[in-house]
């Protein structure tokens, strides 16, 4: 959770840690941007569009452009059409407004969870798959014509 607003932050994180998820906080962007580029990044990143040093869409399209695979929920106190529209096409998941209900946080971090398990699933069994058919490939070439 990247979020320069020590009160904001302090809300946040005490909630994370209501709900059970062990969080990583960070102050700016800049730090943000270096647990994102960790070998293993958190499945889930809740961003604050305005932070010192790096927003959170330079984040979003930097995440993006490396193929980091994380869920990014943008959440901020810009809410026009034009913003939530800008947020998702830098790459963000998910927007949230501020002030927001607690609760719609949790239940999107939870979306956030849902879709990251699916995607992990699946690239488990296209591994599966691959390591099949190159196991397929290798016999063919072992079976007498």
């Amino acid at each position: 959770m990247a979020e320069d607003d020590p009160v904001s932050r302090h809300l946040i994180s005490t909630r994370l840690a209501k709900w059970g998820y062990d969080a990583v906080i960070t102050n700016d962007g800049a730090e943000a941007m270096a647990v994102l580029r960790r070998p293993n990044p958190p499945s889930v990143a809740i961003l604050d569009w305005s932070m010192p040093h790096m927003d959170g869409l330079e984040i979003c399209r930097r995440v993006r452009e490396a193929e980091k695979i994380v869920y990014i929920i943008m959440l901020t106190a810009n809410g026009s059409k034009e913003n939530i529209v800008e947020g998702l096409r830098a790459g963000a998941d998910d927007y949230l407004v501020k002030p927001f209900h607690a609760e719609e946080l949790q239940a999107r971090i939870v979306v956030g969870f849902r879709v990251m398990t699916a995607q992990e699933n699946l690239l488990r069994r296209m591994q599966a798959l691959e390591a099949k058919a190159s196991e397929i490939g290798s016999l063919r070439l072992q079976i007498p014509l």
